[in-house]
This record gives structure tokens, C-alpha cells and sequence, in this order.
């Protein structure tokens, strides 16, 4: 495989509960399963999940690396098909609300990591905090997901808004995720995307919706990623094409095997 600069990609929602940390898990295991060299960060730093989705037992996290008692890659974890797991803390406040001497420290820490990697898949907190707003900046792309309710479309806007505002960000993915069908998750895109570029001036990209499955909740319950508990599953089929899709996409210009690209974003979000 030709080594280029590692795709950094932010998964993110306006809002909780509409299937983020799924999409965040599923497409870096199915990027993996296609032979691409992923890590999956979780980047609610305070109420860590990506862990738990997967059964892991992870001794170590981002909190011992900020109190300087372990490195940075003493807490990466490999997970399925070989992904890395950088995990989050659960129930410390503190590390969600990073202040910036803090956020330099984490980024010391993280630019520490020398291993190639061909994506970072980010799954941010939800909502439209300083932290996440500074992961998204930080990121070559940024995928949104919501569901078809009124809040989830309404956040997901604020979300992309307060981007172009405050980052001049114009340009989005679109995951429609908790939809009875494609034709659904179409309709709710373009419901999206109309009030984007009108308000906006930005564009907004199609990059697939996620079926209700039952298949999935079972594949939660079990504490897998559904592409592996149910690989023939509607959802599992359609995080396979959304990952095939995103390893389509060019490749950073930098020909770097590390992440000096989004700790140099990341260091620029915060000055």
C-alpha cells in the first residue's frame, strides 16, 4: 500500500442518542477490513463509550496520560481487525472541559504516536462545545449524523453553522442514520441540504444512511460492531458501502504516515 498522509475523519452530531458512536465503531472496522491501518479515537473525553460498545477492558485512558502517569501509547488498545483504541475516561468532568494548557498537553501527547496509520476516525461529543468545535477543525473531514426528528435535523444545523461562522468551514458529509429505508435517508439529506447552502453558502455531501436494524441493537447488546456480529445485516451492508466510499476519497497532500496534520490543526484551533 502507498503510504500517504493519514485522512483524519470527525464523526460528530448535533445531538446524542442518534447513532454516532455506532457509525464512529462501524466504518473504522469496515476501513480495516478492507486492509486500510485505522485508529478510532474517542474524543468524549469525559464519558467514554467506544470501549464499552466493544467489551473492552481498557486499564489505562486519556486521564492517566494527562496526569502524567502513563504515555500516550501506553493506552492504545487494538481492537478488532486490528484497529487502535485510543479510549476516553467515563465520569471524570475535568476532561471534559479541558482548558488549553491542558489541550497543549493532550497534543504533546498524542504527536508522541510514530506508528502509520491511513485514517483517525474521531468520534466527537455531542453538541457544539469548544472541544468539539476544536476536533472538527482539526479534521480534513467532518461527517454528521442525525435521525429524523426535529431536533436531531435542527442541532445538526447549529452544528454546521456555528463551523462556517466561527471556522469559514464550507464543506460537510451527511450520514442519515435510524431510517426505514434509503429513499428515507435521502429525503432527510436533502431536507438538510436545501437550509445549508441557502443560509450557509456551504456544501453538504451524501454519504449513505443506516437502516433500522434489529440486527444492529442485537450487535449492541452484544457488545460487537454489527459488521462483524451480523456481517449480511441491512446496516452492516450499508456501513461497508459509506467505508468503501470513504476510502475513495483523495488522500491528504502531505506524505506523512503520522498525525502531524491534525496536531498542527488541533494546536490552531486552540491559539
Amino acid at each position: 500500500m502507498t503510504q500517504t498522509g493519514v485522512q483524519v475523519l470527525a464523526v460528530t452530531s448535533g445531538k446524542g442518542g442518534v447513532g454516532k458512536t455506532n457509525a464512529s465503531i462501524n466504518l473504522a472496522i469496515a476501513l480495516a477490513k478492507q486492509g486500510r491501518r485505522v485508529m478510532l479515537m474517542d474524543a468524549d473525553l469525559g464519558l467514554a463509550n467506544i470501549d464499552v460498545s466493544l467489551g473492552l477492558h481498557c486499564p489505562f485512558n486519556m486521564a492517566h496520560v494527562m496526569g502524567g502517569e502513563r504515555a500516550f501509547k501506553d493506552i492504545v488498545m487494538t481492537g478488532p481487525h486490528g484497529i487502535k483504541i485510543v479510549p476516553a475516561a467515563s465520569g471524570i468532568y475535568e476532561m471534559s472541559a479541558l482548558n488549553n494548557e491542558q489541550l497543549q498537553h493532550l497534543i504533546q501527547a498524542f504527536s508522541e504516536f510514530d506508528e502509520a496509520l491511513d485514517y483517525l476516525v474521531i468520534d466527537t461529543a455531542a453538541g457544539i462545545s469548544d472541544m468539539v468545535l476544536a476536533f472538527l477543525n482539526a479534521a480534513h473531514q467532518i461527517l454528521v449524523v442525525a435521525c429524523d426528528e426535529p431536533s436531531s435535523i435542527t442541532d445538526a444545523y447549529a452544528l454546521m453553522k456555528v463551523m462556517s461562522q466561527r471556522f469559514s468551514t464550507k464543506r460537510f458529509h451527511f450520514m442519515a442514520s435510524m431510517v426505514k429505508n434509503e429513499k428515507h435517508g435521502r429525503g432527510l439529506y436533502h431536507k438538510l441540504e436545501r437550509v445549508v447552502e441557502h443560509y450557509l453558502k456551504a456544501s453538504v455531501m451524501y454519504l449513505g444512511s443506516v437502516p433500522r436494524d434489529e440486527q444492529l441493537g442485537q450487535a449492541n447488546r452484544q457488545q460487537k460492531a454489527v459488521v462483524d456480529a451480523a456481517p449480511l445485516a441491512n446496516s452492516s451492508r450499508a456501513y461497508e458501502r459509506m467505508a468503501s466510499t470513504i476510502a475513495r476519497w483523495p488522500a491528504p497532500d502531505r506524505l506523512s504516515g503520522n498525525m502531524e496534520f491534525f496536531v498542527e490543526r488541533l494546536l490552531q484551533s486552540n491559539a
